[in-house]
Formats: structure tokens, C-alpha cells, sequence
């Protein structure tokens, strides 16, 4: 817990989404809860909290947030420089980081696995694309993200990782069928394509780049990075993958590249907040470990 109370039911309130949840963390009343928020709201003047479900911060909030989130790392690192041995797990807090999802399915994991065993740091990751990751920083979600962007926001400091290597990919079929004269402005147009979402721009990108204009394709949406390959296999249309995922699909000839001479390298950024934590110094030093592994230069 935060030692100020007033600040430790507003972040809690936020990371759980609700006063109730907020006070079974806390083991107290959904009452003090509300009357600890309602004291710090009077106090600063501002409203801090949006009273729904889930509860998210105002602009003010979200100012407050971003403060916050660097002192629960710091205090969880006070308290367990005087906590004994057995007791580390009780004054560990989990650490927020965003992370795009294919990130997620091929180096991150590794990362936060060693820091959990070395350390004892438990995570609550949170999943977004690598052009939004961002924004959940911006905001005072997380501590810390996985992002495409290179610039750091105020008050953070940014990292390079590295880049993940992306390949266009599609069933031996669906390539033959529509790709046999290569990947040109009049066969993109008409084949269908695989989008993780709506804020998913790889695809595009690399229709832009070769094409230089902008086509609408029929697109499938389909929210899921080891799923793309399988819907790719199974002939829904072309995408983009990691060439880390790939590899076993291409080995079983369920896909194939469909233009081995282009390809989208996407470079990757680790950004945190900008205190002197112990933490975030071996975060950081995880992440660019795992990063280097995977990645490419």
C-alpha cells in the first residue's frame, strides 16, 4: 500500500476498476474508499476519478496517475530493503507494462519469466498495439512500454531494442492464386487480407510501400498473432508475421513467403518512467537482454 492512504485508494481504484474491488485489496470499506478519494479531490481541487464501470481517470487523474505509478516502485523498494527474507512476496506490488501482442508471443515472456525467478517481481501486463502502447504511459496504466515510438514522452526515458522482422505470408494455394504475377498494385487489390484490428497499420504499411497508393483489399479481422498464421494456411488471405513465429508453419509447407525480396522490419522501444529505481534498472536491463536475443539489430 501507498503510504499516504488518500493516494493508495486512488491508484488502487484505478488498477482494479471499481470502489469494491478497490476496498477487498485495501481490507477496507468501499466507504473509505470513496471518502479517501472524495478528501484527495477536495484537497487538489480537481476530480480525479470517473464514477463508472469500470472506473477510469479524468485528465487530472491521469496527471496524478502518471506521479503515482513511480512511487509504488519506489516504496515496494524501501519496504523490502527492511522486510525479512520470507517476507519479500508480502511488500511485492505488480508492475504494469504494455506490450504489443506479438512482442508478447515471441521474446517478452522470457523477460519478465527471469525477473519473476531472480527477483520475485510479479507483472500485470497489458496488451495494445505497438503504435498505442503508449498512450497506456501516457496515461498512468503502466510503468513502462513496448512501443514503436522513438520520441520520449515527458518525463520518461527510452530505450532502443531493437527490430522484429515481419514477412508476408499466405497458403501455397492462395499465393498460386493470386500472387502468380507477384505482389503488385492489381493483386492487392483483390486479394484478401489479415488485420490484427483496426488499429493494426502493418499491412498497409507495406501495401503502401510497394504500391505507393492506397487500395481497399478485402480485409479479415482477426485479433490473434499465433492465429494469423493459422488463418493464413487456411487460405482467409495474406498477412504479415514475426519471422519467429513462422518458422514452423513454413517447415510443415503450410505457408509460404509470398515475396521473399520484401519484407517490413518494425524498430521497437522500451520507455518508462524516468526515476531511480532499482526496478525499472533491471526491467530495463531484462527487456534489452531478451530483445537482443530476438531481435534484430
Amino acid at each position: 500500500m501507498l503510504v499516504h492512504p488518500q493516494l493508495a485508494a486512488f491508484a488502487a481504484v484505478l488498477e482494479e476498476g471499481s470502489f469494491d474491488a478497490a476496498a477487498r485489496r485495501l481490507s477496507v470499506t468501499p466507504s473509505a474508499v470513496s471518502q479517501r478519494i472524495k478528501a484527495l479531490e477536495d484537497r487538489l481541487g480537481q476530480v480525479l476519478v470517473v464514477r463508472h464501470l469500470p472506473c477510469r481517470p479524468t485528465p487530472a487523474g491521469e496527471q496524478l496517475l502518471r506521479r503515482v505509478r513511480p512511487m509504488q516502485a519506489l516504496e515496494a523498494e524501501a519496504l523490502a530493503e527492511f522486510a525479512p527474507e520470507q517476507q519479500a512476496g508480502a511488500v511485492t506490488r505488480s508492475i504494469a507494462i504494455a506490450v504489443n501482442d506479438d512482442s508478447l508471443e515471441t521474446w517478452f515472456l522470457a523477460a519478465i519469466a527471469q525477473l519473476h525467478q531472480q527477483f520475485g517481481y510479479v507483472f500485470d501486463v497489458r496488451v495494445d498495439d505497438q503504435d498505442h502502447t503508449l498512450g497506456l504511459l501516457r496515461d498512468g496504466s503502466v510503468l513502462g512500454a513496448i512501443t514503436s515510438v522513438s520520441t520520449p514522452l515527458q518525463g520518461c526515458n527510452v530505450h532502443s531494442l531493437g527490430s522484429m522482422r515481419y514477412r508476408a505470408i499466405a497458403s501455397p494455394e492462395y499465393a498460386a492464386r493470386y500472387f502468380a504475377a507477384g505482389m503488385n498494385a492489381a493483386s492487392l487489390a483483390k486479394a484478401p487480407m489479415i488485420v490484427f484490428n483496426r488499429k493494426d497499420e502493418l499491412q498497409w504499411r507495406f501495401v503502401r510501400r510497394i504500391t505507393r497508393a492506397r487500395l481497399t483489399p478485402p480485409v479479415h479481422y482477426i485479433p490473434t498473432s499465433s492465429g494469423f498464421i493459422v488463418a493464413a494456411a487456411r487460405g482467409l488471405g495474406w498477412c504479415l508475421a514475426p519471422e519467429a513465429l513462422i518458422a514452423p508453419a513454413l517447415q510443415a509447407r503450410a505457408i509460404v513467403v509470398t515475396d521473399p525480396t520484401r519484407w517490413l522490419d518494425l524498430p521497437l522501444y522500451w520507455q518508462h518512467a524516468a526515476v531511480a529505481s532499482s526496478t525499472l534498472q533491471r526491467i530495463s536491463r531484462a527487456l534489452r537482454d531478451a530483445a537482443e536475443a530476438a531481435l534484430r539489430s
